[in-house]
Order: C-alpha cells, then sequence, then structure tokens
C-alpha cells in the first residue's frame, strides 16, 4: 500500500500554489521529513539560519519557531508574496527576493558574521548554488541539504570510486561530510522521478585549507578533464595557464614523481592529499 503524505500542517494558502517547471520547483510536502531535517539542523536562538528557496514555507514555519534568525532567499517572484503573507509578521523573519547564484550570503546575513544554511535545492541548479556557497564559505558554517541522491553519491565519493569526480574533490577539500538519510519521491508535488538524500556540511576552518585554491581547482578540473584518460595525459593537455606552471618543473610526469603518483592512475583514483600535493609542487 502506497504511504499517505502528510500535508495536513501546510498551511492552505501555499497548497494553492504551483510548482514551476521552468525553476525546476518540487515542494516538500511530507511532514516527517520537514521534522527529520529541522531535528538534524537543530536550530538555535542564538544564531542566523539562511534557508535557500524557502517555496510553499514548509521548512520555514519551523525554523521561525526554534532559530534567532530567519534569512530566507527565494528566486520566484510568485512565491514571495504568499512567504511574506505567512511569515513577515515575524521580528526574526527576513525575505530576500533574489538569485541564491549571485547572492552576496556574507552580505545577506550582517549584521551576523557567520550562519549555517538550509535548503531543498532544485535539482537542475543544485550544484552551481553548492559551488556558489562554497566561493562565500567564510561567512557559512553548516549546510543541511537536499539534493538529488545521486549527486549526493558523487560528493560523498571516496578515491577509486566511479561516482567519484570535480565535484568530490571540491566539497572534500572544503567540508567534512555527513550523509544524514534518504528520501521517497513522494514526499514532493510534484513527485519527482528520482530519490533524494539529505546530508550535511560542515565546513572547514580556513586554517585547514593551506594550498593555493585558484591553482587547486585548475589542476583537479584538468585532471578530470576527460575521465578515461589517465592523469599524466590530461595534465599534458591542461590550459595555457597550468601549462606555464608545470613546464618550469619539469613537465608532467616529474610533478606526478615527486607527487609520489603514478602517471597511469585515473583521476577518480587520487585522494584529497594527492591533489594538494600536486598543487602545492606548483605554487
Amino acid at each position: 500500500m502506497k504511504k499517505k503524505v502528510n500535508e495536513s500542517r501546510l498551511p492552505p494558502s501555499s497548497l494553492k500554489l504551483h510548482p514551476s517547471k521552468r525553476f525546476g520547483q518540487n515542494f516538500l510536502v511530507n511532514r516527517g521529513v520537514v521534522e527529520r531535517i529541522i531535528k538534524a539542523l537543530a536550530p538555535r536562538k542564538d544564531e542566523t539560519i539562511v534557508e535557500i528557496g524557502p517555496g510553499r514555507g514548509a521548512l520555514t514555519a519551523p525554523l521561525i519557531q526554534e532559530a534567532g534568525r530567519v534569512v530566507a532567499i527565494e528566486f520566484d517572484r510568485q512565491l514571495a508574496p504568499n512567504l511574506l503573507e505567512q511569515f513577515g509578521s515575524n521580528s526574526n523573519f527576513e525575505l530576500v527576493q533574489g538569485d541564491a547564484l549571485t547572492s552576496d550570503f556574507c552580505t545577506a546575513i550582517a549584521p551576523a558574521q557567520q550562519a549555517r544554511v538550509v535548503a531543498n535545492l532544485p535539482y537542475n541548479i543544485a550544484t552551481a548554488i553548492l559551488q556558489r556557497l562554497l566561493e562565500q564559505r567564510r561567512c557559512v558554517t553548516e549546510m543541511v541539504l537536499m539534493l538529488q541522491r545521486e549527486v549526493v553519491d558523487r560528493i560523498a565519493a571516496p578515491a577509486g570510486s566511479s561516482e567519484r569526480g570535480y565535484l568530490s574533490v571540491l566539497v572534500q577539500a572544503y567540508c567534512e561530510i555527513e550523509r544524514l538519510f534518504d528520501v521517497a519521491p513522494g514526499s514532493f508535488r510534484p513527485v519527482p522521478k528520482v530519490w533524494s538524500s539529505v546530508l550535511r556540511l560542515k565546513v572547514r576552518p580556513q586554517t585547514d585549507v593551506q594550498f593555493d585554491e585558484k591553482l587547486f581547482l585548475s589542476v583537479v578540473s584538468a585532471g578530470f578533464a576527460q575521465r578515461r584518460k589517465t592523469i599524466l595525459n590530461n595534465l599534458r593537455k591542461a590550459p595555457a595557464a597550468l601549462q606555464q606552471l608545470i613546464k618550469p618543473r619539469g613537465g608532467v610526469s616529474i610533478i606526478l614523481c615527486e607527487a609520489n603518483i603514478q602517471p597511469q592512475r585515473r583521476a577518480e583514483t587520487l585522494t584529497l592529499a594527492e591533489w594538494i600535493r600536486i598543487t602545492r609542487l606548483l605554487e
């Protein structure tokens, strides 16, 4: 028997709002899942929480009750009036009508200097938003995010896994990753064709990131340029800017030798420590 999703406690006015295919919206309607996300986040009265894409406010309502301050960022202008109608009277609620892909999160949370983030991210732009958050991690300490399950598989993929890619190395370089739980398609309206997963990302202190970040991302990107090729071949065909750093060190083979990395390995087999070794040799 198919389990009925509990929508009974969602605000009546919000149930009239229709998801936008253009924005890839799938509204969370399962109250049990909402409660698990809030429990995992454990909002405090002394902190600011940023919610990306509040939609119909399923997460927003309990956040307002438990967090000291909630800054909600919503791109869809059709949803903004309903959010203000539901929550605008709460002194600890602020609505920012803007694009999370271009928003300055550090400015949005001012005067707070740091905040935690919670979001049910649209599948079609989830990776891009995550990268944006990592760019501004100086003011983000932790993220509890719901993403497509296969994206979470890639993020958490260890060295040697076929799922491992650029996104895996990027996130693991800056965050500690904890998979929390899976979410069935029936928990959303409309019902997607895929499962979702919730994960926690704890941002590493800036002092733990002791390498040239721009160079690191350039090296990893070049390394994964063609997945079927070896790390040797991919780095040999790296962009010109990276080649200018490689040639004075004697070429790719010498650098890989100094990093104690076999040149015939593929990028997905390299550990985070090995990527960092290559980067430091080029600094």
